[in-house]
């Protein structure tokens, strides 16, 4: 008869690998699944999910055949006192043909792999290249002169592509490794600190999509997020016109005028927005090396013109503009992305709570003091003990910002 303590292992046992498998039943099931990767909505992904419908299947039976194995080999001999069974090993015929199986189901499984790797890492078809920086923790693209390109550009959270193109994204990092990964249009590819790792990747239509930093950074790996998305070649060239417009300054006497100036007080010492200048009529340009560990801050010109903030982290509009968005169709995806954050759309919570106290809304090593080797910088953005007025004020002024 067997023990108590037997029958509530087993128990155990069952009850745990239920919950694993109802956790990944429902994590299958979730709203959208904006980071599916069985769902491929470009050339890459698709090379990706033509080798999965190879692999996985092969792997499941085999993981099937070696469960069932398994449990019948600890039910079949499990300890009754008897005496050892009857070993495979010396036994020729056993042993080549547990050697061959294997070696064949591993070299059909290789040969499509290899292939897909090296499909992958093609990158003399690209058509447009775009610099990718990973930092803590938060994305910035840099997009140099090229052709549809004539000035560069600098954005973050959202990278902007045209559909139907080979992009070649030239991926870097610049304190710790992170990993980038758009589950729907390519695989992972790690952002090292001193090196260059090439990525391409390609949208087949217009839409958003989803991402997330897969390489352990620090505090808020998990807060890590990033957006593509994607524009017809029509509404492309649209965005780059608008990220390439000169800045132009709020009217005299209004708040979002009184919110430059909190701006230029406050934050203009690590973000840039091309084309500001101070009370003197001189061009400002951060200087974020002086207060950033990793010497960079998110560049807020046109900040407006997309739709998250804080690496992605928080939308800049409210969820009904932002299903508006994201469940738009090919064809109304362009012209809504393109309109950019509207004062009715703007999301003056989460917004509002960032600008209030950063630290508090996405951790941080935002106290320099509490952090050794720092030399005395930031890892993210600190509490800058903004009045409420500050705050309404420079709400006023990062509207304008489209």
């Amino acid at each position: 008869m067997e023990s108590r303590n037997v029958k509530s292992s087993r128990r155990r046992l069952v009850a745990s690998v239920s919950a694993i498998a109802a956790a990944v039943v429902l994590a299958g099931c979730a709203k959208n699944a904006p980071q599916d990767t069985f769902q491929p909505k470009g050339a890459n992904a698709q090379m990706i999910q033509d080798l999965q419908v190879i692999v996985f299947p092969i792997a499941g039976v085999v993981g099937v055949i070696v469960l069932a194995l398994a449990g019948y080999i600890f039910y079949r001999f499990r300890d009754r006192g008897q005496a050892i069974p009857v070993q495979s090993h010396g036994k020729p015929v056993v042993e080549i043909t547990l050697t061959i199986i294997p070696a064949l189901i591993l070299s059909v499984v290789g040969v499509f792999t290899f292939r897909t790797i090296f499909d992958l890492a093609e990158t003399k078809d690209t058509e447009m290249i775009i610099n990718v920086t990973g930092q803590q923790w938060w994305w910035e693209y840099d997009y140099p002169t090229q052709e549809g390109i004539s000035q560069p550009i600098i954005t973050s959270g959202q990278l902007v592509i045209p559909v139907g193109t080979k992009v070649l994204l030239r991926e870097t990092s610049r304190d710790v490794i992170h990993s980038y990964w758009i589950p729907a249009l390519n695989g992972k590819k790690d952002a090292v600190p001193g090196r260059i790792h090439l990525l391409r990747l390609e949208a087949d239509k217009p839409g958003i999509y989803a991402g997330q930093c897969t390489e352990f950074c620090g505090l808020s790996h998990a807060n890590m997020r990033m957006e593509t998305v994607a524009l017809s070649k029509a509404d492309f060239a649209k965005w780059v016109a608008n990220q390439q417009k000169a800045y132009v300054s709020p009217a005299e006497g209004t708040k979002a005028k009184e919110g430059e100036a909190v701006f230029l007080n406050q934050c203009s010492r690590c973000h840039q927005v091309n084309g500001i200048k101070d009370a003197n009529g001189k061009a400002v340009i951060s200087a974020p090396d002086e207060n950033v560990y990793s010497g960079a801050a998110p560049n807020l010109s046109h900040l407006m013109s997309r739709n998250t903030f804080a690496g992605a982290m928080f939308d800049l509009v409210i969820d009904k503009c932002r299903d508006d968005v994201w469940n738009a169709s090919s064809e109304e995806f362009g012209a809504k992305y393109l309109a950019g954050v509207s004062s009715d759309c703007l999301n003056q919570k989460d917004l509002r709570a960032w600008l209030r106290n950063a630290p508090g809304m996405k951790p941080m090593y935002a106290d320099p003091a509490k952090l050794e080797k720092s030399n005395g910088l930031y890892r993210g953005m600190p509490n800058l003990g903004l009045t409420e007025d500050d705050i309404d004020k420079l709400v006023a002024y990062l509207i304008t910002l489209k």
